[in-house]
């Protein structure tokens, strides 16, 4: 179906330009503890867990993602749909009943069993692109289900599921979503749930409001001292009561990915700043590269507080909200 989406941006984004299709596929848009499987792998040599009350299943990682994919492929038809990127972490082993008195290192293969407690994908959509302050972006979807969110000791109830549609920043990988493609708490009893919450973020997701918060960052600068400023005050942040906290805008980031940003305010290829300071643009992209190294269930959160962050340090800076003026001192 034509959406308003696409709409969106034909009348709102300037300056899309197209992509390289031969152009090799990054992979890494999160990085810490996870490794990439295929679907074949949880279709195949993946148990799925139950509710052990009633040994009712849970929802499996691979319905998970082929509703979602289902739903993508859709809602953007006519647009090309890259095959899902999967990272999973925190594997959960066990055994067959047969093998329970088993020397470990009497295992056979068939033995053993496991699935993934933590689970996160990302379908890019390259056809819907745009070129944001010298950077090319693709429309990428973004999935996540932890397992450990859910009461599995009780009885079959709805799981929790997240789910964000938003901009992947090809230069780097860096994913950029905003509270507006976002929803961390997707309730779901079954595929269908699923399919149908897709939809309805991939609906009421604003892609030209998206489109014109990054533009915009690009036009506001940061001196070396703000710089420095902002980046002390937040790791006080995390040294504040949480009464204190509970006054200022969130700050979800770590402080170790904080030292990141610093880090690579000195040397990242592509983000780096200079003599006259930095760009809110190459800011925001020193934040979500920074927290790409976060679990997959905090992943999305953190993604979606840099932007908060960034676009809330601009307007601060423009004078058009006072809300983050604590952060520059």
């Amino acid at each position: 179906m034509e959406t308003n989406l696409l709409t969106a941006i034909k009348e709102d984004a300037v300056d899309a330009v197209i992509i390289n299709e031969d152009a090799p596929r990054k992979t890494s848009f999160i990085e810490a503890n996870t490794e990439e499987v295929t679907l074949e792998h949880l279709k195949k040599d993946c148990i799925i867990p139950v509710f052990s009350r009633d040994n009712e299943v849970c929802i499996s990682h691979q319905s998970f993602i082929g509703s979602v994919y289902e739903a993508v492929r859709d809602f953007y038809k006519g647009e090309k749909i890259e095959d899902p990127i999967i990272r999973v972490s925190h594997i959960v082993k066990g055994r067959i009943p047969s093998a329970i008195n088993k020397p470990v290192k009497d295992l056979l293969e068939s033995d053993r069993t496991m699935y993934y407690e933590r689970m996160i994908f990302e379908i890019q959509v390259p056809t819907i692109h745009q070129d944001i302050n010298g950077n090319h972006l693709t429309l990428s979807v973004v999935g996540c289900k932890s397992y450990a969110r859910d009461n599995l000791a009780g009885r079959f109830t709805a799981q929790k599921f997240s789910m964000a549609v938003g901009f992947q920043n090809m230069v780097c990988t860096n994913q950029c979503i905003s509270t507006d493609g976002y929803r961390e708490d997707i309730r779901a009893m079954n595929e269908g749930d699923l399919y149908k919450s897709a939809l309805d973020l991939f609906g009421n997701y604003n892609i030209a409001r998206d489109i014109h918060l990054m533009q915009s960052l690009g036009e506001v600068n940061l001196n070396e001292h703000q710089f420095c400023q902002i980046l002390g005050r937040m790791r006080v942040y995390s040294c504040l009561s949480q009464k204190a906290q509970k006054r200022l805008p969130l700050v979800s980031i770590t402080d170790s990915q904080i030292n990141n940003v610093a880090k690579q305010y000195l040397n990242d290829n592509n983000f780096a700043g200079g003599e006259d300071g930095i760009s809110m643009w190459r800011f925001y992209n020193l934040l979500t590269g920074a927290v790409k190294n976060s679990y997959a269930d905090t992943f999305l959160n953190r993604t979606v507080n840099a932007m908060e962050l960034s676009v809330g340090l601009s307007e601060t800076l423009q004078g058009k909200d006072e809300r983050y003026a604590w952060f520059l001192g």
